[in-house]
């Protein structure tokens, strides 16, 4: 017993040696980076860049195409409210199948050629949406444009969450605005250009030098990495830190899923996921999807309420993204869940007041507040601190399997509430905010209760404070 305690133990510390020289050769690889940015190409540099910055766009642009086509789209082809929820959700559907597969297809054949499979999905999937006839057309359009979202959303991950406040919300809003002007096709054509420059850029874009490290082909990964950084610049450096920390990281035991259920990974596990859960279940993705409905049945000009909507989305999390540091993650994660329970319980009372005929002048105003109050709270903080803890928490072996995890849950939350939201709103309108208030109430008793602060903290220090509490 007690040999097999010390194999063990041994066999801990050996890991812990690994992740310890990982993270090393993590924070010189990002040094090494910033370095190389400075020597390399500016025009490569800026390319690259653009180029995540369409697959970002492409993201806003899919997520808030069915919010201002919505009556349009019902009454040109006649669709019920069921067919409806189906093609707005079967966009989450579609994303979630995208980020599954996502993984196996990139390490399969690299970056470049799953950037472009998304892509071409995309661009077919819009074509289907423009020339659609009926329902069925219009959800092999939607599953498409997800599918190739969802891939967007794991080939460009860094580029989707640091740009995500300025370039997502900025596609919505361009997506919302345009879509008080435009005929819902127009728009759908629109939504393509994203991916047709993705195609196009592919051929100037050299495979990424770690797929290719990792994959054996020496001469190709210095290549890569040359044109990256520039003819003149040297590599050597950079070249053998990243050998380095590939050699480094196989080194380390694969996760399974079933490892995430282990006792001393099961606490971090239960964080992650559960901020997934409070952040879709609260009703994000009904919202966002069905805005301009929401503001017509209050009484609401649509496209005011709208674009009104979009800006604020914009500006608030452009401030919430500058305070993530400096207020901390477990403070903003409490303010943006007060907001969004105080926010449907506005909305919930301008719809009561609705159905009984009270107060008519005061429900578009109490609406508007209510939503607006909403969204600004999400973009405060519950939009974006959630994937900033759940990249904190997890230890750098499960780091893969558990982000994964914590992903498909978040988007089988996005389909699930996307989906029900026009079925609960016939049930009872103001019942639906309730039900959203409700479950963002629990949510910030979550937070006080299991999320622990993880601004300034080192990863032994979460696990020490996650296994304490």
């Amino acid at each position: 017993m007690a040999i097999n305690e010390d194999i063990e133990n041994q066999e801990t510390g050996d890991r812990e040696g690994v992740r310890e020289r990982l993270l090393v050769l993590q924070e010189k690889d990002r040094a090494g980076k910033d370095e190389g940015t400075d020597k390399g190409r500016p025009w490569m540099v800026y390319f690259t860049t653009f180029v995540a910055v369409c697959g970002s766009y492409e993201f806003g642009t899919c997520a808030g195409y069915s919010s201002p086509t919505q009556d349009a789209i019902v009454e040109e082809l006649s669709l019920s409210t069921a067919e409806y929820s189906v093609f707005g959700s079967i966009l989450t559907f579609g994303a979630m199948i995208g980020a599954i597969t996502g993984g196996p297809i990139t390490d399969f054949v690299g970056r470049k050629w799953t950037m472009r499979i998304a892509s071409a999905l995309c661009v077919a999937g819009w074509l289907a949406i423009y020339f659609a006839e009926g329902a069925l057309a219009l959800d092999i359009g939607r599953l498409a444009t997800g599918y190739g979202m969802g891939v967007f959303s794991y080939v460009v991950p860094i580029f989707i969450a640091e740009i995500t406040p300025k370039n997502l919300h900025g596609a919505l809003t361009a997506s919302f605005i345009i879509g008080t002007v435009l005929a819902w096709r127009v728009l759908a054509l629109i939504g393509l250009i994203p991916c047709a420059i993705l195609l196009f850029s592919m051929f100037f874009i050299p495979e990424s030098p770690r797929w290719l490290a990792k994959r054996g082909h020496e001469k190709e990964f210095e290549a890569a990495l040359q044109k990256l950084r520039g003819k003149d610049a040297d590599i050597s450096e950079e070249a053998a830190e990243i050998q380095d920390y590939i050699e480094t990281l196989q080194l380390l035991p694969k996760a399974s899923i079933l490892d995430l259920f282990r006792r001393r990974y099961l606490s971090s596990v239960i964080i992650g996921v559960g901020l997934m859960v409070v952040q879709q279940f609260g009703g994000i993705n009904g919202v966002c999807f069905y805005t301009s409905n929401i503001f017509e049945e209050a009484g609401f000009s649509s496209s005011v309420g709208t674009i009104t909507y979009a800006i604020l989305q914009v500006i608030v999390t452009a401030i919430g993204a500058a305070l993530v540091d400096r207020a901390g993650r477990k403070p903003l994660l409490l303010i943006s869940g007060t907001g969004l329970v105080l926010g449907c319980i506005v909305t919930a009372l301008s719809f009561f007041l609705k159905v009984h005929d009270l107060a008519a002048d005061a429900v578009p105003i109490l609406a508007v507040t209510g939503i607006l109050l909403y969204i600004a709270a999400f973009s405060a903080g519950m939009g974006a601190v959630p994937w900033v803890v759940m990249s904190e928490i997890f230890p750098i072996n499960i780091k893969g399997v558990a982000g994964g995890f914590a992903t498909l849950v978040n988007w089988f939350g996005a389909w699930a509430v996307s989906y029900t939201f026009n079925y609960l709103m016939s049930w009872s309108s103001y019942g639906t905010f309730l039900l959203y208030a409700a479950i963002n109430a629990l949510g910030m008793v979550f937070v006080i209760t299991v999320v622990p602060e993880t601004k300034g903290r080192s990863l032994e220090q979460i696990q020490a404070a996650i296994n304490r509490e």
